[in-house]
């Protein structure tokens, strides 16, 4: 009898652990399968452009995936004329943080419409509102065991006429430096990447970085557009490569899905 129980126990325990194998080596499996996320949030500079009609304008994120291995989705969250407030304030936020699990990124960039004074439901202090909204951001996002990057505004064509590039953000760009130094956020600073990129194309070549046409030059606007805000596709392509050459430098484990 003696015998026979032994046999069933350890009959027992051999089936509990080739089970309990299983389920770890199935669950090993799923997190070597995962595939990594990265979620933008920002303002238009970033967002997904629509391509119908010849539209020329494209966001920075939107070309990113050109510079991507096939290891890694990006998930571009970035909205026309948010501002770190309205993108909270309309759920956007709380959609994207549903989302994330440990080992994604977000990418973070947001300021140009965080200005607008004459809009209380898009304006922040940069001190205050911006700043606790940034720190949210990143917080909420190491909650879930994501990485957080942050990202400065890319600049504005604003040559003045003595063919000096003018800055537009006024303190919004050193908020982000702030909260990066303060809460040991990756970083990158494209504010001063995009500042030399327009300074090195000069006044008149820069415009081919952004919307600038004459009346019935392409048939998407008809009547000319000069906007010094928005990226052309060209823009948006070197903006983009200016970024994954910043985040190699950061040596995180991103740079293992960003192509040479």
């Amino acid at each position: 009898m003696r015998d026979r129980a032994f046999i069933k126990n350890k009959i027992a325990f051999g089936i509990f652990f080739m089970l309990a194998m299983t389920t770890c080596f199935a669950q090993n499996n799923k997190e070597k399968d995962k595939t990594v996320t990265i979620f933008t949030i920002g303002d238009s500079t970033m967002a997904d452009k629509p391509l119908e009609g010849g539209n020329p304008e494209r966001g920075w994120c939107q070309l990113m995936p050109e510079f991507l291995t096939g290891d890694v989705t990006l998930e571009n969250h970035a909205v026309n004329g948010r501002s770190s407030r309205s993108f909270i304030s309309e759920g956007r936020w709380e959609k994207v943080l549903s989302r994330l699990e440990p080992g994604d990124y977000v990418f973070i960039q947001f300021g140009h419409n965080d200005q607008k004074f004459k809009d209380p439901s898009r304006y922040t202090n940069p001190y205050t509102g911006y700043r606790q909204n940034l720190e949210r951001f990143v917080k909420e996002t190491r909650e879930k065991g994501a990485i957080p990057i942050l990202f400065t505004s890319i600049v504005r064509r604003n040559f003045n006429k003595h063919g000096t590039l003018m800055d537009t953000h006024g303190d919004y760009p050193l908020v982000v430096r702030l909260v990066a130094g303060d809460m040991d956020v990756p970083f990158v600073d494209l504010q001063r990447l995009t500042e030399n990129l327009e300074i090195s194309y000069g006044p008149e070549k820069s415009k081919t970085l952004h919307l600038w046409y004459t009346p019935g030059e392409i048939p998407f606007y008809t009547e000319g557009k000069q906007d010094d805000t928005h990226l052309s596709v060209k823009g948006a392509r070197e903006v983009s490569a200016l970024a994954v050459s910043a985040l190699k430098k950061l040596n995180l484990g991103l740079s293992a899905f960003l192509k040479e």
